[in-house]
């Protein structure tokens, strides 16, 4: 399976508009981040965990052709407000496939009440098939995927594992029952926000102590502030097989 970074950055990515900040002011394209989203594709399959505002971008910038389906972490605007924009892919392929909690779809509807009527509808409009998920496994395409519940830090976040692959986002509390899940994980995927201390996110440290308890093979950490510094210095910082990732970065599990 191949997973392609499309963004790696927190909900007003980075460089933050109008920001003097030093990383904001960075020309090393490693510290351009927009909103955290990955792709995932194996034989014929293509999914996206998370759809942000940056969606129509990250599409364009990978040359992607089609999408079989969304994996909606939570329902925050940097992870959901990018629907509008599968209708490309809606006009070329037909009804998109969407996985959400019921609580996510309670939100898609309100904000997208368009695209979910189902009388009078707008020609134009992209039409979902909708899965609700919950704690048991579900299949996309021929792969099982077993959610977890992480909290950010009182909100119900999906975090998801594929095989020996698992992508957690916008974390700060996981229950130990959940961490079992994803014991004998090879690649893990983990938010790290900053340095210092967040009341909502991982921290370095904390992510750093969870990679250093669940022994993957390899670490990638996203969804990354401008407060955590210049990616290329943090780097550096980091224990051996822990990575900061970066947008458009892909990489094979």
């Amino acid at each position: 399976m191949k997973i392609t970074f499309l963004g790696t950055g927190t909900s007003q990515g980075v460089p933050i508009i109008g920001s003097e900040h030093p990383v904001c002011l960075s020309k090393d394209p490693k510290d351009k981040r927009l909103r955290v989203s990955v792709l995932l594709e194996w034989d014929n399959y293509s999914y996206v965990i998370d759809c942000g505002p940056d969606f129509r971008q990250q599409m364009i910038t990978n040359e992607v052709k089609k999408i079989d389906g969304i994996l909606y972490t939570h329902e925050h605007n940097d992870h959901m407000i990018g629907l509008d924009d599968v209708r490309p892919f809606y006009f070329r392929q037909g009804n998109i496939s969407i996985y959400c909690h019921k609580r996510v779809l309670k939100n898609l509807k309100h904000r997208f009440a368009y695209v979910f009527e189902t009388e009078n509808k707008y020609p134009g409009a992209p039409t979902m098939d909708v899965n609700i998920i919950d704690d048991s496994p579900f299949t996309i395409g021929n792969k099982e995927v077993i959610p977890m519940n992480v909290y950010h830090p009182e909100l119900q976040v999906y975090g998801f594992r594929i095989g020996d692959f698992a992508y957690v986002t916008d974390a700060k509390v996981i229950p130990d029952k959940e961490l079992d899940k994803l014991k004998g994980v090879k690649t893990l995927v983990l938010n790290a926000l900053r340095k210092e201390e967040h009341r909502s996110h991982l921290n370095l440290e904390q992510a750093i102590d969870l990679v250093n308890y669940l022994k993957p093979e390899k670490a990638y950490f996203t969804h990354i502030s401008h407060h955590m510094g210049f990616h290329e210095e943090v780097q550096k910082e980091l224990p051996e097989g822990i990575f900061l990732a970066y947008d458009n970065l892909q990489i094979k599990v």
